[in-house]
């Protein structure tokens, strides 16, 4: 359900006997709202600074960031649920309860590499954030029983980035699309007018202003399947798809696997393969081919992405 300027929206699968969340906050409407705007604090840069050897200064190595944590302080208000004081306090710890319930997060923090979904809408931009819910501390206090509890949670994000809510999707079949050739009449002189704005098959426009993580799907029947980002980098698997089959590449941090129905085959990969890490394809526009042997023509492969941002 698509969420309104200044909601956010913390959901997640379940696991057996653990529930899954889809717990919206942030507006007086939502009887949960934001009493401080909200903060997103990056995480520290651990550096890889060495000491010039003899000399003054440092030598600069490579850096890597900490993960971004942001902070949300929330007023639970259950004031107008009830017209007796009683009433007021059991409404509010009632909803305290389920916020608390669903930032708990068993259903997520019990398994590997799995993570929650924090969205928002801000600025009429909708964004995502993967990770987990980490603090949640209620604040008790005589207003408590009037209807009112505040509450700091916080949520740690796996990579610092915000994605685009709007997942995209293209297309790219192994045979080129049939060319049609020029449409009569025609009349001279002929000329060309510059390249065309639209897009071709196969091209992808990456938005944000973070190169972002491609999901791609390689569908039967083919051999050899491989998928070339034009000027980037390809990768090709030493495999045979039949009709119906289909292999995954997700090299997105809280994935990283290579599957073909449920198994990994991630061993696959051809030694010339960028590594899962290195997948990822940067703002702008991109060519995309698929490559491989099909005799019958039909295979095909879809890319899925989501615009990154720096921030919001």
């Amino acid at each position: 359900m698509p969420l309104r300027e200044g909601q956010w929206n913390l959901s997640y699968d379940a696991d057996g006997i653990h529930p899954g969340a889809d717990f919206t906050f942030g507006t007086l409407a939502d009887g949960a709202y934001l009493i401080e705007p909200y903060e997103i604090a990056r995480g520290d840069t651990e550096a890889g600074d060495a000491a010039m050897p003899r000399g003054d200064g440092i030598r600069l190595g490579q850096d890597w960031r900490a993960a971004s944590t942001i902070t949300l302080e929330v007023g639970v208000d259950a004031v107008d649920d009830a017209s007796t004081a009683a009433g007021r306090h059991n409404a509010t710890l009632e909803r305290v309860s389920h916020m608390a319930q669903a930032w708990d997060a068993e259903a997520v923090r019990r398994r590997w590499a799995t993570p929650a979904v924090l969205r928002t809408v801000q600025g009429g931009r909708a964004r995502r954030f993967y990770g987990r819910p980490r603090k949640f501390d209620p604040v008790a206090s005589k207003l408590t029983r009037q209807g009112y509890t505040p509450v700091l949670a916080t949520f740690v994000c796996i990579d610092g980035v915000a994605y685009d809510d709007t997942e995209q999707t293209l297309r790219v079949d192994i045979a080129p699309p049939p060319h049609q050739g020029l449409v009569g009449p025609l009349t001279t002189p002929l000329s060309m007018t510059g390249p065309g704005s639209s897009l071709i098959a196969g091209e992808a426009v990456i938005g944000g202003t973070r190169p972002t993580w491609p999901v791609i799907t390689i569908y039967g029947p083919v051999r050899k399947p491989g998928v070339r980002v034009v000027d980037r980098w390809e990768a090709h698997l030493n495999l045979t798809l039949k009709a119906g089959e289909a292999v995954t590449i997700d090299p997105r941090p809280w994935a990283r696997t290579v599957l073909r129905d449920g198994a990994s085959v991630a061993g696959l990969l051809y030694r010339s393969s960028p590594r899962l890490d290195e997948m990822r394809l940067p703002p702008g526009r991109r060519d995309c081919v698929l490559t491989g042997t099909d005799p019958t023509s039909t295979s095909y492969m879809t890319i899925a992405w989501r615009d990154a941002y720096a921030y919001l």
